[in-house]
């Protein structure tokens, strides 16, 4: 339908948006100024209890500080109540007290050929209940007797039954003046193809869909009823549950079952369940899980997953506990990844092998499959399960092939925020795999390839005056830790670097194993209070300004890692030095102390440029080292 120009903007102008969100939502008074238009109130699409949903008369707009929904009065309507773009603009030009503009013939008869599919399918509601209250339904009751079902679910639910005859509704429609067409329209009934029709008894008459099935009406968001359900009561028929054809009013992809009680439930805060089937709806909802829906026969859309996240930022996705159930999951985690962010989460409640909701609440009660709710697993923790559940890791190929399944995962989440979050979750949960004990994890030595077992400093190099010497070196690794605690999204960037850091102190060499795992133990926590408290650390822009530009940090980074690491390069090559001369200092020797200062100058001063003059550092070390030779030989003799 064409509106004029103008129409939408005179609506908007003539009906402040706080009109139709206050119709759904209690205002916060105390935070909302009303004379400027300024409203709060908690949020009507994710279940919360402060007000983080902020409304602006002024604006036209709405924003939700907790889910991130925002939008304008249109928005809201089509969101909140499932209305089309057309009907939102009817309610909103209701409230303006505006005619709604004329629709074209065509559009009109679109609309009335909807009201009446509606009627029709309102008609079928009440024949199949009907139709299990009968004789012919006895078989049914007892089938829902025995899965618990009782009269209320019955109603609440609106269960009935579709007896074993070929043209039962369709003879009852037509009796009652509804034209076959319609009913064959609506998806009740069927005409054999021109083959079937020569072969079958009846000529190609037109037959019901549903024969011999409990029925399940299916209601879209609005509550209209837009398709049925059924069970087959025959254990040997073709199809368990048979679902209606797409038609004008129920396209399966763009529906979810109990979608309407489900989103009620989920703004008073109950959490969306996603289960397989209609009667795992049932069961949650009876076990006082009222958030739940279920897809319509198919594996979850694209389409389903987006209209999940309109109603709950996180649903949690409940999976029959067998291969099916898994091999579900893990379809899904290709769909979700790239839809993936703020306010698109997903959790995964798998259930105990062989078990559906139904079967584990009839089992273990509404206790049971609440546990199960509440240890959902994060869509990271499935990502992470299917690339290596049941794999050997025992070569650095299977590693690497790990690593690219991983990165190529992520890498099709569109928000730069949560791709940084998962890498870094996934890098935790790497080095859990891989990393060896820490009591067996040693010191990486360049020069033999190799892992040494970790030896404690000896007294000699702790008392040694090159370590006294640079008392800097420790507020330099303490920068270092400050820097990646602050911006752990560096860590990735520095991790080789890191994991040889090798602190002395205890608490440090803790807060570098929390950084490398992702962890959070107490001594590493104590050790960064203590590191923080330094003022000199404290006063670094890089940690002043966390959320400034990360380049900066990360320069500052690697110029403290390189600092860093000639120092201990130079004490190394220094103590070494000493343990191998014998005689007088031969130019091999002096050369290496020689470039070993040499970088320890240029990590200091990264702007003077590598011809500078070391003589003087050279001879005292020349010196230096004459005098150690002259002491050894004097303590030999």
């Amino acid at each position: 339908m064409s509106l004029p120009p103008g129409f939408l903007d005179e609506l908007r102008n003539r009906v402040p948006i706080s009109r139709i969100v206050g119709r759904k939502v209690t205002w916060d008074l105390k935070r909302s100024n009303q004379a400027k238009g300024d409203w709060w109130a908690p949020c009507p699409f994710h279940g919360e209890k402060t007000a983080s949903f902020h409304v602006d008369d002024q604006k036209g707009f709405y924003y939700c500080f907790g889910c991130h929904a925002k939008g304008d009065a249109l928005s809201f309507l089509r969101e909140a109540e499932g209305l089309g773009f057309i009907e939102a603009v009817a309610v909103m030009a209701s409230e303006a007290g505006l005619p709604m503009p004329e629709r074209s013939p065509r559009e009109q008869a679109q609309t009335d050929r909807r009201t009446q599919l509606v009627e029709v399918m309102d008609r079928a509601i009440r024949w199949f209940r009907l139709q299990l209250q009968s004789g012919a339904g006895g078989a049914a009751r007892d089938y829902l007797g025995r899965r618990g079902l009782e009269a209320a679910a019955l109603d609440r639910f609106e269960i009935g039954f579709a007896p074993d005859l070929r043209q039962g509704l369709l003879r009852h429609l037509t009796e009652a003046g509804v034209p076959e067409g319609l009913v064959i329209e609506a998806g009740l009934a069927a005409r054999p193809d021109a083959d079937a029709g020569r072969a079958g008894r009846d000529g190609g008459a037109a037959y019901d869909r549903f024969r011999g099935r409990i029925i399940f009406p299916i209601r879209d968001a609005r509550g209209r009823c837009i398709s049925f359900g059924g069970r087959a009561m025959d254990p040997n028929a073709r199809a368990k549950y048979l679902n209606g054809p797409e038609t004008a009013l129920f396209d399966k992809g763009r529906n979810l079952y109990n979608l309407g009680p489900a989103r009620a439930a989920v703004a008073k805060g109950q959490p969306l369940v996603v289960a397989e089937g209609y009667m795992d709806v049932i069961a949650l909802v009876r076990a006082g899980v009222e958030g739940a829906v279920a897809p319509l026969g198919t594996a979850i859309t694209e389409d389903q997953l987006r209209l999940m996240w309109r109603v709950s930022p996180e649903p949690v996705i409940a999976l029959d506990g067998d291969v099916a159930g898994l091999r579900a999951a893990m379809r899904l985690i290709d769909m979700a990844l790239p839809l993936a962010g703020p306010g698109q989460a997903l959790r995964f409640a798998l259930l105990p092998a062989g078990q559906d909701p139904d079967d584990l609440i009839r089992a273990g009660g509404a206790g049971a499959i609440r546990a199960v709710l509440d240890q959902a697993q994060p869509l990271v923790d499935l990502l992470w399960r299917r690339e290596t559940e049941g794999r050997v890791f025992d070569s650095p190929e299977r590693r690497a092939a790990l690593d690219k399944a991983l990165t190529d995962a992520v890498a099709h989440i569109p928000d730069p925020g949560t791709r940084d979050h998962y890498t870094q979750e996934l890098k935790r949960k790497r080095w859990a795999l891989f990393a060896p004990p820490r009591a067996e994890r040693g010191r990486f030595t360049r020069r033999e390839g190799r892992r040494d077992p970790p030896q404690p400093p000896v007294p000699q190099t702790r008392a040694s005056s090159l370590v006294a010497a640079d008392p800097g070196e420790a507020l330099i690794e303490a920068m270092i830790l400050a820097l990646l605690a602050t911006h752990p999204s560096l860590i990735a960037r520095v991790e080789s670097r890191l994991e040889r850091l090798d602190p002395t102190d205890p608490g440090r060499a803790a807060l570098v194993h929390d950084l490398l795992a992702g962890a959070s133990s107490l001594q590493g926590r104590t050790a960064l209070d203590a590191i923080m408290a330094d003022p000199h650390v404290r006063s670094a822009p890089a940690i002043i300004r966390p959320t400034g530009a990360i380049e900066d940090a990360e320069r500052l980074l690697l110029n403290d890692l390189d600092r860093l690491e000639a120092r201990r390069a130079r004490r190394e090559e220094n103590l070494r030095a000493e343990r191998e001369i014998e005689g007088l200092a031969d130019e091999g020797l002096t050369w290496r102390v020689t470039q070993s200062a040499r970088a320890l100058r240029e990590a200091d001063q990264p702007q003077i440029s590598g011809n500078n003059d070391l003589g003087e550092d050279r001879e005292a070390l020349i010196a230096r080292l004459n005098s150690v030779r002259q002491e050894n030989g004097r303590k030999r003799h």
